[in-house]
């Protein structure tokens, strides 16, 4: 009786790893960048949030970074121009109608750098563009932790 409940035992721990192997080769999907983007493909304007952490002013005391957050609206013009106005909160303190421009490059698997214009006092971003300009993707490369979502109005 034991070696019949091993048998079976092994047999079906056998089965279940053919399973395994022979289903997991194609459920594992190639991803592909999308392509034929440039700086076009970026017009009109764009509702967007962020939020993450960011190095403390001068001003503030004690830790290095503060939870920092915001939402505004931004206008791509299609010619490697941005600007927005938004309102954030640094630690709980909070801040509107700030301004930023910048200019944008898009590459032609739709990824792209967002660069603060000098006196903006923004931070740099690297993004991918989503649905054909429907939503863009974003990541801070200015030493703040911060994530960037536009949405397309």
């Amino acid at each position: 009786m034991k070696r019949i409940v091993s048998a079976l035992l092994t047999l079906a721990v056998l089965a279940a790893l053919v399973i395994v192997a022979a289903t997991s080769k194609h459920t594992v999907r190639p991803v592909y960048a999308q392509s034929g983007c440039n700086v076009a493909t970026l017009t009109g304007n764009y509702g967007f949030t962020f939020s993450g952490f960011s190095a403390h002013p001068p001003q503030y005391r004690g830790s290095n970074v503060f939870p920092f957050s915001g939402e505004g609206l931004g206008i791509f013009d299609g010619g490697g121009n941005f600007s927005a106005t938004f309102a954030s909160s640094l630690n709980g303190a909070s801040n509107t109608g700030n301004p930023y421009t910048a200019t944008y490059t898009v590459n032609s698997d739709c990824t792209g750098l967002l660069t603060a214009a000098p006196g903006s006092g923004g931070d740099n971003f690297a993004f991918v563009i989503v649905g054909g300009g429907a939503e863009i993707l974003a990541t801070d490369l200015s030493g703040a932790t911060l994530s960037l979502d536009l949405k397309k109005q």
